[in-house]
């Protein structure tokens, strides 16, 4: 697998970032559903793990719509939205590295499976990420597992939609020849 990564790689990453901040503050959709931030950033952070194909790329795209948020002004949180982004990017690149090693039979369930697990990964973070700032506002530990547990499992269903979305729209890109070659599994 190639590191260096090229301008045409390093455009994509900041195309998907610019378009998730984005995206994100044309939508501020008030749902009342834990983790749904989840669906955008699983999104684009799987689109650049599979379109560049260089490890870093998540977390690069991870790192820099933290950068274009606070930069904008998406969010209240200040410093703290490099967290908010960069810690599911950082968990889903970690977890990037050691799925070489899983090899399944099929090539699509293949691809299916490591969707979900990075998927999985990403959410983790996210729940784990809640637990951590409930903690330090003062919340008992009790119930900033619980509402832990909670982020992570919204956030995961919703990390799933995203990651879901994520062979069509690779299929589309190849048939209109806007990626040269991807790596899929």
């Amino acid at each position: 697998m190639k590191t260096e990564l090229g301008l045409q790689q390093a455009l994509f990453i900041g195309f998907c970032a610019a378009l998730m901040i984005a995206l994100k503050s044309m939508l501020r959709l008030k749902l009342g559903l834990s983790g749904h931030s989840m669906l955008l950033m699983s999104f684009f952070y799987l689109l650049c793990h599979l379109v560049v194909a260089r490890p870093g790329a998540m977390l690069a795209c991870g790192l820099l719509s933290g950068l274009l948020a606070m930069m904008l002004g998406v969010g209240k949180s200040g410093v703290l939205l490099l967290v908010k982004f960069g810690a599911p990017a950082a968990a889903m690149e970690l977890m990037a590295l050691i799925l070489p090693a899983i090899k399944p039979g099929n090539r699509m369930a293949g691809l299916y499976l490591r969707l979900g697990m990075l998927a999985f990964a990403g959410a983790l973070a996210w729940g784990l990420r809640d637990v951590v700032g409930t903690l330090l506002a003062g919340m008992a530990l009790p119930a900033a597992l619980l509402a832990g547990a909670m982020e992570f499992a919204g956030g995961f269903v919703f990390a799933l939609v995203g990651a879901a979305l994520i062979p069509p729209v690779i299929r589309r890109l190849k048939a209109h020849d806007l990626i040269a070659s991807s790596e899929e599994s």
